[in-house]
């Protein structure tokens, strides 16, 4: 996909890895545009099940690239401008530059799951928490760093560690930058599972979201989206939009068959059905 991003497709699951080891996957501007890249090519891909989301090499991302940090704190004009590029919007999405490549992966209709091992620091664990699962390695190490650089998180934590953690939570964590483990990131919330092979755990879960209907996944994706933002009536009514949305169309119809007749079930691609 990009000298940043890779891709693996395969049976409706989408291996994607973040690809530049040699600096711990660290976030450029070529980075940020690879990821943007990555998830509107998948989005326009029919067959998509689910996305598995890690970092190559010895971490997942250590987070924003310190030259590119550097240039933003230059102070001349040029090097100023060059970081307020980070801030401005583009296209459909109402996420900026800086936030869409951790934002993108909720804008994506089918569940995202990232797998992480050793660090995910500052925008990198921002990345991960724009997935709608995380499993994490016990000795990761997580941090929400910002703080050291004298910015807050820039790049959708609000919408994603709000709904995550406690507000107490995010807000020491935000505070204080400190390091937490793959353990403590679960049980604050941070992370949904603990592997010690997150990657291959990871691909697992997708492969059995790929089995399920994908018209009933990619719903449930945006029952849950939109429920978590709006009130009690918009949440209810959501659900029974979406509802409506697959009952009695063919892949809702087989998976109640292979269900009854006890096989697996052939569903079509989102976009195909009748």
């Amino acid at each position: 996909m990009s000298e940043r991003v890779t891709i693996d497709l395969r049976e409706g699951v989408a291996d994607v890895r973040l690809s530049r080891p040699e600096k711990l996957n660290a976030l450029d501007r070529a980075m940020f545009e690879g990821l943007v890249k990555t998830g509107r090519a998948l989005a326009r891909e029919p067959s998509l099940r689910a996305v598995v989301l890690s970092g190559e090499g010895r971490a997942f991302s250590a987070g924003l690239d310190f030259g590119a940090f550097q240039a933003m704190a230059g102070g001349a004009r040029e090097e100023e401008a060059a970081g307020r590029s980070l801030l401005e919007r583009q296209g459909e999405s109402p996420a900026n530059f800086a936030q869409r490549p951790a934002w993108i992966w909720q804008e994506l209709p089918v569940p995202v799951i990232a797998a992480v091992h050793g660090v995910a620091y500052g925008g990198g664990l921002q990345i991960a928490l724009g997935a709608d699962i995380r499993f994490v390695a016990p000795d990761a190490r997580l941090s929400i760093r910002e703080v050291l650089w004298g910015l807050v998180p820039d790049m959708s934590a609000t919408q994603t560690l709000r709904h995550l953690v406690r507000l107490d939570v995010a807000k020491e964590l935000s505070f204080t930058g400190r390091v937490v483990s793959g353990e403590e990131a679960v049980a604050l919330g941070l992370a949904t599972h603990l592997s010690e092979t997150p990657r291959k755990a990871a691909l697992e879960l997708a492969r059995e979201i790929a089995g399920r209907s994908p018209s009933a996944v990619r719903a449930a994706k945006a029952l849950w989206n939109g429920a978590t933002l709006g009130e009690v009536e918009e949440g209810l009514r959501l659900e029974e939009a979406l509802q409506r949305s697959l009952i009695g169309r063919p892949n809702q119809v087989e998976a109640v068959r292979a269900n009854l007749e006890k096989r697996e079930p052939h569903f079509e691609d989102p976009g195909l059905e009748d």
